[in-house]
């Protein structure tokens, strides 16, 4: 299954681990700040050639998840994968106001009241934040990302929690090896 879904190619396989290709973004901006007057216009990814693509795995999990979501509800026009109830792209204000109502039914109050996933953006902090803490090495979880490893360790490495023991225990076989 390769569902086009502006700007991304999606690898659903009936098994295992997907991916997104990735080749343009559509970011959404004040209207007076496009060409074209429109929220959202097309653009290179960042920091990127014009040509360049970015691939990310995509979970099991949420293969399944998207492969289900595609047999229910279909594409849009343009084969976008989410979209309004007229067919349009779906406004940051609409997804925001689902994502608070989410946290109010997933979180305790005290989780609510602290910036834990206050916006969907943190989920990209959290991703990142768990394959560093999963020993996945920085030039992968970088990649996956679509951050430079530098950029990585300079916003991320703070995020590294419950290391030392294993760090102790690698640096010491190799003292003794």
């Amino acid at each position: 299954m390769w569902p086009r879904t502006g700007g991304v190619d999606c690898h659903l396989p009936a098994f295992g681990w997907g991916r997104l290709t990735i080749d343009v973004s559509r970011p959404e901006v004040n209207t007076h700040w496009t060409d074209s007057g429109d929220a959202h216009e097309e653009r290179g990814l960042k920091h990127r050639g014009r040509a360049d693509v970015r691939v990310v795995p995509i979970p099991p999990d949420l293969v399944k998840i998207l492969r289900q979501h595609i047999d229910e509800f279909g594409t849009a026009k343009d084969d976008r994968l989410f979209r309004s109830e007229r067919d349009g792209v779906i406004a940051s204000t609409a997804y925001t106001e689902v994502w608070q109502q989410a946290r109010l039914l997933a979180f305790t109050p005290a989780q609510v009241a602290s910036p834990l996933a206050k916006r969907p953006y943190d989920l990209r902090h959290t991703a990142v934040s768990l394959g560093l803490n999963a020993g996945v090495p920085e030039p992968d979880v970088a990649e996956r990302a679509g951050h430079g490893v530098d950029v990585l360790l300079r916003v991320y490495a703070k995020c590294i929690d419950g290391q030392q023991e294993i760090a102790n225990e690698r640096i010491g076989d190799a003292l003794a090896a």
